[in-house]
């Protein structure tokens, strides 16, 4: 019983951070749709999507994926790159096959 609760637990943890994954990586590409305004927008987000990557996925993985997010948004044009959703994949699909 106490493991089925677990892998539920497991299960919700992993649909959440899906979720908020798709809705980070949409609020970084509505930058990308306002031509010139919105890169001026990533000075706020790019900092605060790096942020948000090391508290949604813990360790090595988080900090090393918020650099990368702040990267990806602080460079001009680069906002279509799906960076939570790619660190979901890697952490819930490649590193759990692993």
């Amino acid at each position: 019983m106490q493991q089925e609760t677990q892998n539920q637990v497991k299960s919700n943890s992993k649909n959440r951070d899906l979720i908020l994954g798709l809705l980070f990586d949409a609020i970084g590409m509505l930058s990308f749709s306002i031509p010139l305004i919105g890169e001026f927008s990533d000075v706020i987000w790019a900092p605060l999507s790096g942020l948000l990557m090391t508290r949604l996925y813990k360790g090595k993985i988080g900090r090393i994926a918020g650099v990368f997010a702040f990267l990806e948004e602080i460079l001009p044009f680069t906002d279509v790159i799906p960076t939570f959703t790619i660190t979901w994949i890697y952490t819930y699909l490649i590193k759990k096959g692993n």
